[in-house]
C-alpha cells in the first residue's frame, strides 16, 4: 500500500512537472512573437518550478525502489530532461541569452512528452545485471553528456536560422550573432564529451564485463554509441586541427546529435543487451 501511494505522489509530481515545463515552452512561443522579457523571465520561472517538481519524482521514485532511477527507458529520458533542465540554467546564467533557453526548453518538452508515453511502474527487484555501481555511473555519466550536446544542438539550430533567415527578419536579428552561437556549441560540446566518453564507453564497457562477461557484445546501442563519440571526436579535431568554425562545424554537431537521438532509442527498435524495462 506504501509503495503505491509513493508511486501515486511520483507520479503527481512528474505530471505537476510536465505542466510547467509545457507552460514555459508556451510563454517562450509567446516571446518569439513579441519579444518581452517578462515572458522570458516567466518562462524561466516555469522551468525552475518544473526543476523542483521533477527533482521530488526522482526522489520519491528512488526511495520507494530503493535504488536510483536509472534502469528503465522512462527513469532514462527523466533523467535526460532533468539533467538537460540543469544545464539550461547554467548556460542561462552564463550567457544571458533569453532566446536559447527557448530552444532548449522545446527539447525538454519533448523529452518530457516521450517520457509519459513509455511505461511508469516501479521496479524494486532488479535483474542481476542492473545491480552495479557501474551502472549508475554509466548511466548518470552518459545521460549529463549527452544534455550538453542537446545545448550545442539547442545552439546549432539557432546558427542555421541566424544564417538562413533574412537579415531583415525581426526574428533573426533577436538571434545571437553566429559566432556566439558557435562559442556555445564548442563549449557545451567540451563539457559533454568527456562525459559520454568516460560515462557510455568506458564505464559502460566495465558495467558490461561484469554483467555479460565482455567488454563488448556489438549491441546495438554499444555501436551507436562508438558513432556518437566518433562524431564528436571528428568535431573536435576538425575545429583543434583543421581550424574548423561555423557552417561546418555547426553540421557536424548537429550529425553528433541526431546520432545521439538514435543511439537514445535504438533498443526499443533494435532490441539487445539494454533492452531492459
Amino acid at each position: 500500500m506504501t509503495g503505491e501511494l509513493n508511486q501515486g505522489l511520483e507520479l503527481t509530481f512528474f505530471w505537476w512537472a510536465f505542466v510547467a515545463f509545457s507552460v514555459s515552452s508556451l510563454l517562450y512561443v509567446v516571446y518569439f512573437g513579441v519579444a518581452k522579457k517578462a515572458l522570458a523571465v516567466g518562462a524561466s520561472v516555469g522551468m525552475g518550478i518544473g526543476l523542483v517538481l521533477h527533482t521530488l519524482a526522482m526522489v520519491t521514485r528512488a526511495i520507494e525502489s530503493h535504488h536510483l532511477p536509472l534502469t528503465n527507458m522512462f527513469e532514462y529520458i527523466s533523467v535526460f530532461a532533468w539533467f538537460a533542465t540543469c544545464l539550461y540554467f547554467v548556460f542561462m546564467k552564463i550567457y544571458k541569452q533569453h532566446i536559447l533557453g527557448a530552444f532548449i526548453t522545446y527539447v525538454v518538452f519533448m523529452l518530457m512528452v516521450a517520457g509519459s508515453l513509455l511505461p511508469k511502474d516501479v521496479q524494486t527487484q532488479l535483474v542481476p545485471a542492473l545491480q552495479s555501481y557501474w551502472l549508475q555511473i554509466h548511466v548518470s555519466m552518459a545521460c549529463f553528456g549527452e544534455a550538453a550536446f542537446l545545448v550545442a544542438f539547442a545552439a546549432n539550430i539557432m546558427y542555421f536560422l541566424k544564417k538562413w533567415l533574412p537579415a531583415s527578419s525581426k526574428f533573426a536579428a533577436r538571434l545571437p550573432e553566429a559566432a556566439a552561437l558557435d562559442r556555445i556549441t564548442y563549449k557545451a560540446i567540451s563539457v559533454g564529451y568527456p562525459l559520454f566518453t568516460v560515462g557510455a564507453l568506458f564505464a559502460g564497457a566495465i558495467w558490461a564485463e561484469q554483467a555479460w562477461g565482455t567488454f563488448w557484445s556489438w549491441d546495438p546501442k554499444e555501436v551507436g554509441s562508438i558513432i556518437v563519440w566518433f562524431v564528436y571526436s571528428a568535431y573536435l579535431h576538425a575545429r583543434f586541427v583543421k581550424g574548423w568554425t561555423g557552417t561546418r562545424a555547426a553540421l557536424l554537431s548537429a550529425a553528433g546529435f541526431i546520432c545521439t537521438l538514435l543511439t537514445f532509442f535504438a533498443n526499443l527498435v533494435l532490441g539487445g543487451l539494454h533492452a531492459y524495462g
